[in-house]
């Protein structure tokens, strides 16, 4: 990772995503999840103030030991113990059916084999667990999905492998056979980056 990545990407990130409006989400995505968890993508933490009361250990992945100095601040002020891993979910260190909960925001338009992210999520997940998240893609409106089309080799330089035009329900209903989503767009947001899926996959008991 270069010098962008590393030192100014991390910012526009923290910055871009951290709007009250995409906290809601965040909370809701969270809503009941209990006990330890694993977050695949973790950023700059923004997650950690909308998780519930009662977790208490979360392990998180992240290749990018940019966004990683920034998590630092939101890892020392929080009462959950953070352990962090700065590596790719396409490979998982974890055993198999190690976790209940698999948490993952607006990492899987960025992670360049989805597809063997996601069976890495299904594999560490426990029988009955769940896979829980919030990110952006593909629009329904074929007008929109042509700008996204167009537009997505650009976002990939900028924002270090982004897709807009990833089908996250499609990628996500390909590993797990029950899933639970909506689909909308995020207010005040253009429509090419502003296309949000939010759900919950449960792996089979």
């Amino acid at each position: 990772m270069g010098f962008y990545s590393q030192r100014i990407l991390p910012y526009l990130l923290d910055w871009s995503l951290s709007s009250p409006i995409i906290g809601k989400y965040r909370q809701e995505v969270l809503a009941g999840i209990q006990g330890e968890v694993l977050e695949i993508g973790f950023g700059t933490g923004l997650n950690l103030s909308y998780y519930p009361d009662d977790i208490y250990k979360i392990v998180t992945v992240d290749p990018n030991p940019g966004v990683h100095a920034l998590a630092k601040k939101r890892i020392e002020s929080s009462s959950i113990t953070v352990e962090h891993k700065i590596l790719s979910g396409e490979n998982l260190p974890m055993a198999d059916n190690s976790f209940k909960h698999v948490v993952s925001t607006f990492t899987l338009c960025s992670i360049a084999n989805v597809e063997q992210a996601l069976g890495e999520v299904y594999r560490v997940l426990k029988p009955g667990g769940a896979f829980h998240f919030l990110e952006h893609g593909l629009s329904k409106e074929p007008e929109v999905q042509v700008w996204q089309n167009r537009l997505t080799p650009l976002q990939k330089i900028i924002a270090d492998g982004c897709h807009f035009n990833r089908n996250i329900r499609q990628l996500v209903e390909n590993q797990f056979q029950n899933v639970k989503l909506e689909e909308f767009y995020l207010e005040d947001t253009p429509k090419v980056s502003g296309y949000l899926y939010k759900g919950v996959g449960y792996k089979l008991i």
